[in-house]
């Protein structure tokens, strides 16, 4: 609110004329003699009252006051309302207006002065100055004239108070409007971002320039999406990790699964064939004790025949037919020795094809098969022997000592057969009993593999699951656009710059040197505040 403040109109409509003027210059001696009296019983109204005494520190703040006071009413003794004067009563508004003490309170303080100065001047003035000629027209002109003058200076501080509240609430309505525009600058500027933040775009910022009291705002929000950023890189590099060692993991399980089906079915194939091998263990086995049993027989019948050699020439024919009965024996014998051969050589072949777990398997099978060549000489010498014999029992009884002879050696030899059968049916035995052990381990092996070859299958199945769920977390992760991936195609527009505040209303001090008695410049000093 901008108000005329021009002197002159204000006095002109007051009747504040010349001849006023001179009636307060004629109470300058009342007033500068009262003047202190009517301060002081001021002063002491404002001391018993709480509401004005907290405007003043102490006694000296409430001196220096009341010296200002004097002066300034001296000033309006003089009566001149310069200029000069009217700096000095905005200061006294703008001082009151800052404190904050209401209108009331110096409107009072004027009743009280005013009251103290007008009875002073009527006193003055009593009783010759009211019963002489014009006394009391001069009375009249004077009171009215300090009555106008005690208006005026109130009329001054009251308008400058009320101008000075109305542009300290101009000052905080455009302070307002500025904050408000700078808070909508801001929310603007972040509504922006949160925008491309929301699409997925982790390189969103706040670019624009904002005022001091929102840029840790700005700094925070900055600094936490370029957190997330970085947060969301790391996921994507590591989602790149997974997916990659993934895909290996799922090819070695295909891979594994295949191997292990193959493992299975192979695992199959052996435990039959041992199986096979086992049988044929088993029966040779059996056909090496029924001929451990045959040779225990013919060691008898050897010792018996040694007994009765003295009627070997009455036996020749029963000889002749124990020849041909062991011929037989040596034909069985001699068969034994060759599936024994052929038993060892199979069982090699087997050994070789289990690879490191058949070795002991090897050697059992050679010495099978040395034992089997031993059996199979031995037979051919006995045959050789039976012919030998024959011939012998058909050359006549001259050579039954011979014979005799012979017989010990057949008996000798059967011995050593039966002891080669003996140790060929206790290895039979043993390699029964130890195929069938093998062939025990071989089924719990195929039975484990077919475990195995079913737990590949479910880890196949679940590792094709972590697959896809691994893309679709790539997936999700690309949605973002980060530093360390693609870039935005097109920056996003600056928001405009924040409003600049209008500049703030400077409150000046008024200032200046004491004006004389003759009118000079009024004085307009900091003290002024202390009204």
């Amino acid at each position: 609110m901008s108000q005329d403040y021009s002197i002159g109109e204000r006095t002109a409509f007051m009747g504040i004329d010349d001849k006023a003027r001179s009636a307060l210059r004629d109470l300058r001696p009342v007033i500068q003699a009262e003047i202190g009296k009517a301060l002081n019983s001021f002063y002491d109204k404002v001391r018993a009252t709480p509401e004005t005494r907290k405007f003043f520190s102490d006694d000296r703040h409430m001196d220096a006051a009341s010296a200002r006071q004097k002066t300034h009413w001296g000033v309006i003794a003089e009566g001149q309302f310069s200029e000069d004067y009217v700096r000095a009563v905005r200061a006294i508004g703008q001082t009151h207006a800052r404190i904050g003490l209401e209108p009331r309170w110096y409107i009072g303080g004027y009743a009280v002065v005013g009251d103290h100065l007008v009875r002073a001047v009527i006193d003055s003035m009593w009783p010759k100055g009211l019963l002489s000629k014009g006394g009391s027209d001069r009375a009249g002109e004077a009171v009215a004239a300090l009555i106008k003058a005690i208006l005026l200076d109130m009329d001054f501080a009251i308008s400058i108070y009320l101008e000075t509240l109305d542009s300290e609430r101009q000052r905080l309505e455009a302070e307002r409007k500025t904050a408000q525009a700078r808070q909508e600058h801001v929310v603007t500027l972040l509504a922006e971002a949160l925008d491309r933040l929301a699409s997925g775009d982790l390189l969103a910022r706040l670019d624009g320039d904002v005022c001091s009291e929102f840029q840790k705002l700005k700094d925070d929000f900055n600094r936490a999406v370029s957190l997330l950023d970085q947060a969301m890189c790391g996921v994507g590099g590591a989602t790149e990790g997974i997916r990659s060692s993934t895909d290996e993991i799922s090819v070695a399980a295909d891979d594994l699964s295949r191997r292990t089906e193959q493992q299975a079915a192979s695992l199959e194939q052996t435990a039959a064939a041992l199986d096979e091998i086992t049988a044929t263990v088993r029966r040779s086995a059996e056909g090496a004790k029924q001929a451990q049993e045959v040779v225990v027989g013919a060691k008898a019948d050897a010792e018996r025949s040694g007994a009765v050699v003295s009627q070997a020439v009455a036996a020749m024919g029963e000889i002749e037919t124990s020849s041909r009965e062991i011929g037989n024996i040596i034909g069985v014998i001699d068969e034994i020795a060759f599936q024994t051969n052929l038993l060892a050589l199979n069982a090699g072949v087997e050994a070789a094809r289990a690879g490191e777990a058949g070795r002991g398997f090897a050697v059992v099978a050679q010495e099978v098969r040395a034992l089997a060549q031993r059996s199979a000489d031995a037979a051919k010498e006995i045959k050789a022997l039976i012919n030998t014999s024959t011939r012998q029992v058909e050359a006549g009884v001259a050579l039954v000592g011979q014979t005799g002879d012979a017989l010990r050696g057949i008996v000798a030899k059967v011995a050593e057969i039966d002891e080669l059968i003996a140790q060929i049916s206790v290895s039979a035995q043993e390699q029964s009993s130890g195929l069938h052990e093998v062939n025990t381990a071989v089924n719990q092996m195929d039975q484990v593999t077919q475990q195995n070859a079913a737990m590949v299958e479910q880890t196949t199945a679940a590792t094709h699951s972590l697959k896809s769920q691994t893309g679709e977390l790539v997936r999700q992760v690309e949605t973002f656009q980060t530093s360390g991936g693609r870039r935005a195609s097109s920056q996003p527009a600056r928001s405009p710059a924040p409003v600049a505040p209008p500049p703030r209303p400077s409150s000046s001090r008024p200032g200046g040197a004491p004006v004389s008695r003759g009118g000079a410049a009024v004085a307009l000093k900091e003290e002024w505040e202390e009204f």
